[in-house]
Formats: C-alpha cells, sequence, structure tokens
C-alpha cells in the first residue's frame, strides 16, 4: 500500500495517524486467527470509567472479521483475554467466516440479477393482485 493511501484512507487498514497513536497509548495484547492486533489502554479512559480497547485489522476494515471472543473483549463482556476465558471448542461448531456480502462469495439465490434476474413463474395458489379486481 501506498505511503499516501496510509495517511488518508481509514478503510484500507490502519492510518499513520492510528498506528502512531497506538505505539504510545496503547499495549498490545493479543492477535487473533485473521492477523487482527489487539490494543488496551488502561491510562486512557472511556466516558464510563473503562479501559479503551481497539483493533487493528490485518486487511480492510470491516467489523465482521472480529470473531466472537474478541467481540466480546472489545466491548467490555469480559475482563480477561478471549483465550484464557473460552471453553473448549464443541465437536458441532464450525470455524468463523467473515461476513461474505459485497463479495463474489456471497448468496445470491435463483432470480438475482448476479445470476442473470431469470426466475421460476410462480405455480400454485399463487394469483397475482389485480387493482381492477
Amino acid at each position: 500500500m501506498s505511503i499516501l493511501a496510509k495517511i488518508f484512507t481509514w478503510w484500507n487498514g490502519a492510518t499513520i495517524g492510528t498506528s502512531l497513536w497506538s505505539s504510545r497509548f496503547g499495549e498490545h495484547v493479543g492477535t487473533d486467527s485473521f492477523g487482527n492486533k489487539y490494543y488496551r489502554s488502561a491510562k486512557l479512559k472511556t466516558t464510563q470509567g473503562y479501559e479503551r480497547r481497539w483493533v487493528i485489522y490485518s486487511g480492510p476494515n470491516d467489523a465482521s472479521n472480529v470473531p466472537a471472543e474478541w467481540f466480546g473483549w472489545l466491548h467490555h463482556n469480559v475482563e480477561g483475554l478471549p483465550e484464557s476465558h473460552l471453553p473448549p471448542p464443541r465437536i458441532w461448531e464450525v470455524d468463523f467466516t467473515p461476513n461474505a456480502t459485497g463479495t463474489g462469495h456471497a448468496y445470491r439465490p435463483q432470480g438475482a440479477l448476479e445470476r442473470g434476474g431469470q426466475r421460476a413463474r410462480a405455480t400454485g395458489d399463487y394469483e397475482a393482485w389485480s387493482p381492477d379486481a
């Protein structure tokens, strides 16, 4: 990524200002499986008196890339780090996948414009409404 993109765009990752602020005031507390880095600052408090917690994404800024355990930590639902409070994974649990909306992997039902826009005609007891009836 170019230096101008790092200075002026916030949607492609952390800006230079965010990186400098994080290195000066933040304490790196962990990294998730996607490479997102999590920080906290006990010195700087929120208006409710909590320590500040934030994430620097490894790719584009997309909140759906934060796993549930780190989401809970960011929103002060758990005090300790997620690794210390997680139960063992269940056999039926699947791996986390980020939100695919707006990507090529998004679900597109039959009749969607991206799939040609052709839908099967309605059959059975469906009857279209007519204002004359």
